[in-house]
């Protein structure tokens, strides 16, 4: 994965992004739609560590759009006012990471994943597969953060 260049007076540490990553509920995912323009959708997530994880609906623009290419940018941030912005941008190529659609069938490589996203969005352990989704998977070769927060405080000015 790239490192980040700029903005690293502010960028979030390693484990400030997993922290980051694992409480946010809702990402924006960019894809890029037949005609080339940028199509963006708020969409529920997971972060292992190393990859972003999505729950697809098959039938979706979002589905199309990465079927004919599977470039994706995806936003999570937070915060209100200026001094509280903070967020992470991942880029990179997802992959189809389950059967289409995805089963009720056990799969021992989706385990930790699918608990993760039903304890964070229905708070029980127990995935339930719907039969019109699928996972997608997304190691970004870009992830780019930023916290103003850690901005220091703007020094005053002295008078003549």
């Amino acid at each position: 994965m790239r490192q980040q260049r700029r903005g690293r007076s502010i960028a979030m540490t390693p484990d400030e992004v997993d922290a980051f990553l694992a409480a946010e509920r809702v990402c924006r995912v960019a894809t890029i739609s037949a005609g080339g323009h940028p199509h963006v959708v708020p969409l529920w997530f997971v972060w292992d560590g190393s990859a972003l994880w999505l729950n697809s609906v098959l039938r979706s623009q979002r589905w199309a759009d990465l079927q004919r290419d599977p470039r994706v940018s995806v936003v999570v941030d937070a915060g209100e006012e200026f001094d509280e912005l903070r967020g992470v941008e991942l880029s990179g190529a997802v992959e189809v990471a389950s059967e289409v659609p995805r089963t009720s069938e056990p799969r021992p490589e989706l385990a930790g994943v699918e608990r993760r996203y039903a304890e964070k969005y229905s708070g029980t352990p127990d995935f339930v597969a719907d039969g019109r989704h699928a996972w997608l998977r997304m190691r970004p070769a870009r992830l780019v953060s930023w916290d103003f927060r850690k901005n220091p405080a703007p020094k005053p000015r002295r008078s003549g």
